[in-house]
């Protein structure tokens, strides 16, 4: 029987892609305005965002307990009989250890059945590249080792790229202390910042909207050097951005493939509405 995937809800796969690949998708929630949000790629966010930016309170997000990594797990076994989670980077949240939790008890349980972990060292799409290459593996009859081996060669290789609003946001997270002192000297300036699997980094700042994304297919036309690119262009709440991007990407680089892909709500509580950016990796 061919491998399964997992992975959680901050990938931003479109849910075509997931679907396509069978890839299983653990969602995280969070509590906002007395409510309880499922994070997703479905759902209608406009709403979600307006309260967003209008609500004096602070939502609180909780990665998956381990219980629904086991649900993950136990469907996944129904059909294989090897598991791979693959999970958003260790450094922006506690998905990796509750995923590790639930792979512990169920080996105990089921001795026979090969689970694996893997931090993809990134998130959103980045990471969602990681995973829908490990996916593909799958599909192409690869054993687990070569599935893993092909999903660390890309956690390497992937790029995010991504232009704020503000900063507010993701400073006020704290998972990335550096972003406290760039926040509290950039008011009215929309920074982009790059995240890799080794870091981030703020690489420009930008007076207007529209010097944002001719910057970042600047970067992205550098990075690409006459290669394919493989690209999935994202927005918090920015739709029209977020397809000025993609049209600018093509007039620049060759693509190999594209997707456009809304920040699931859990994303965009760290980032704030207003952003667009782009996962890319290039062959």
């Amino acid at each position: 029987m061919a491998t399964a995937i997992i992975t959680d809800s901050t990938a931003c796969m479109p849910p075509e892609l997931a679907e396509r690949y069978g890839v299983g998708i653990v969602p995280l929630h969070l509590i906002f305005g007395g409510r309880t949000f499922v994070d997703s790629m479905t759902a209608d966010t406009g709403e979600f965002y307006e309260l967003l930016r209008s609500s004096s309170d602070r939502p609180t997000t909780a990665a998956p307990s381990p219980g629904m990594f086991l649900q993950a797990i136990e469907r996944a076994a129904r059909t294989s009989d090897s598991i791979l989670c693959i999970t958003v980077s260790r450094q922006f949240s506690a998905m990796y250890e509750s995923a590790r939790q639930a792979i512990e008890l169920v080996k105990a349980e089921s001795p026979g059945l090969d689970l694996r972990l893997v931090d993809s060292r990134n998130a959103a799409m980045a990471q969602g590249f990681v995973v829908l290459e490990a996916a593909r593996a799958a599909r192409d009859g690869a054993g687990i080792d070569a599935i893993i081996a092909r999903a660390d060669e890309m956690a390497g290789r992937v790029t995010l790229l991504a232009m704020l609003d503000t900063l507010s946001y993701l400073a006020r997270g704290g998972r990335v202390p550096r972003v406290a002192a760039w926040a509290a000297g950039m008011l009215q300036v929309k920074p982009i910042v790059r995240f890799t699997a080794s870091d981030i980094r703020l690489i420009a700042r930008t007076r207007t909207r529209a010097r944002a994304l001719e910057r970042m297919v600047d970067v992205l036309a550098q990075g690409a050097a006459d290669r394919r690119v493989h690209l999935a262009v994202h927005h918090a709440h920015a739709p029209d951005d977020a397809q000025e991007l993609l049209a600018r990407a093509q007039e620049r680089v060759e693509i190999a493939e594209a997707w456009v892909s809304e920040f699931t709500q859990v994303m965009g509580v760290h980032t704030g509405p207003g952003l667009t950016g782009f996962a890319f990796w290039t062959e």
